[in-house]
């Protein structure tokens, strides 16, 4: 699976969510992967898409309860939707 794929994948989950992880509604970063197949989790592409999609800022990290959370950047909204091809909300 490559790169550009994984993250679409991750955004859409994060968006599909109820409610949906923007801002202050966010989910424990280790549930991002677990949509993908076990032998994908923990390579160096997911490691790479995640990474990236932190340094575009389409998503928030945040210490909570001990664990990583992340949740959607809403100042991002129009630019992810963007990114999927969807018309922006």
């Amino acid at each position: 699976m490559e790169k550009r794929a994984i993250q679409e994948k991750i955004l859409r989950k994060l968006m599909s969510m109820k409610p949906a992880k923007w801002g202050a509604s966010h989910t424990e970063e280790k549930n991002l992967v677990k949509s993908f197949p076990k032998h994908l989790r923990g390579e160096k592409v997911m490691i790479k898409a995640i990474d990236e999609l932190y340094q575009l800022g389409f998503l928030l990290k945040m210490k909570k309860t001990s664990e990583w959370h992340v949740s959607l950047n809403p100042e991002k909204k129009e630019e992810i939707y963007r990114f999927l091809g969807l018309p922006p909300r």
